[in-house]
């Protein structure tokens, strides 16, 4: 699988007799892989948190997904109903950043359009080829204007008086989820650790005697980097981008960021990366960033308390804040044309 972001973990350590041990483990869940790399922890103990961490991640993908078997699915499919029922903690946790995350995005991150999703063939693992979208069953769905705001929780007792609501969490369950893990690693006592799902990146600590080097993706260039950032201690990087999973039909690429209000793909932002101290925030905004697109993304930012973002359009052009400029490090091989705004 293709990934938003390539890592570039600095390996090289100062000069010492012994190195530091450093232990990685590699599993499928969220419909990508999740790479953990602990540093500075003995190898038993080393080994039995990755083993808690494994168990940990294939309980989120089971419970927070979307369309196979599992709570959430079957939450929806009572929505559909007009019932109401009983969820777990998990499924309460994520309802509750949905509605936050759909609230100061004013919109443009709404976790409830996965009807929407569907009807375009994003709830497969295999994406259709060549099948025409059906365009008018998604214009009747956006014309119901499903929104977390239609959900009721008490409790743990989850209701609708939308049955066009469907739940996925696929905007912000990887943030979610790596946050969870981050937080457990912080018990364990580990002090220094990378989780990367899919190129979307949670870090613990440093890498020894330098920060933790990431690079955001090509958004044009297979395998290609584009730039690079360093993250001090305890940040995140995330990025969406519309060149991963997209349908194609008559020559056409539709992507699988939708505008909630109409159902349609965003095609004028190829790639948005943000950093902050919230992994799930993180993935929340980068969405509805991309969704905001050139014209609304500064006011989207400030209002989502967002420092560092950067976003990259179809012809190229960069969009960012002072303060993500001066981080960011750009390929030696293009020179981009920067649209620079105020602070945020």
């Amino acid at each position: 699988m293709l990934r938003t972001l390539l890592i570039l973990c600095l390996l090289c350590f100062t000069a010492c007799e012994q190195k530091i041990p450093e232990y990685k483990s590699t599993l499928y869940v969220f419909g990508t892989l999740v790479e953990v790399t602990l540093r500075d922890v003995e190898e038993e103990k080393a080994k039995s948190i990755l083993s808690e961490l494994q168990q940990d991640f294939q309980k989120l993908h089971k419970v927070w997904h979307a369309w196979k078997p599992g709570e959430l699915s079957r939450l929806n499919e009572e929505i559909r109903k007009g019932e109401a029922i009983e969820v777990s903690d998990l499924v309460v946790l994520g309802l509750k950043k949905a509605k936050h995350f759909e609230k100061i995005s004013d919109g443009y991150f709404n976790p409830a359009i996965g009807q929407m999703i569907a009807a375009w063939g994003f709830h497969q693992d295999e994406l259709p080829k060549g099948l025409k979208p059906p365009l008018d069953k998604i214009k009747a769905l956006a014309a119901q204007k499903p929104s977390m705001n239609d959900v009721e929780i008490k409790d743990h007792l989850v209701s609708s008086t939308n049955p066009t609501v469907s739940f996925d969490f696929g905007g912000f369950g990887k943030g979610l989820a790596l946050d969870l893990a981050e937080e457990k690693l912080k018990e364990m006592g580990v002090e220094h650790a990378v989780l990367n799902a899919g190129g979307d990146i949670n870090t613990l600590g440093d890498h020894g005697d330098r920060p933790w080097v990431m690079a955001i993706r090509h958004p044009f260039v297979k395998w290609d980097v584009i730039a690079s950032v360093e993250l001090q201690p305890d940040e995140e990087l995330y990025t969406s981008g519309n060149y991963e999973r997209f349908l194609e039909h008559e020559g056409l690429q539709y992507s699988h960021i939708l505008t909630p209000s109409t159902g349609m793909p965003v095609n004028h932002i190829v790639s948005a990366s943000v950093i902050h101290e919230n992994g799930a925030l993180a993935d929340a905004a980068a969405t509805a960033l991309s969704v905001a697109g050139p014209k609304d993304w500064y006011r989207i930012a400030k209002k989502m308390g967002l420092k560092y973002v950067l976003l990259i359009d179809e012809n190229g052009t960069f969009y960012t804040n002072p303060a993500m400029k001066e981080r960011v490090r750009i390929s030696e091989k293009i020179k981009p044309q920067f649209v620079v705004s105020d602070p945020l």
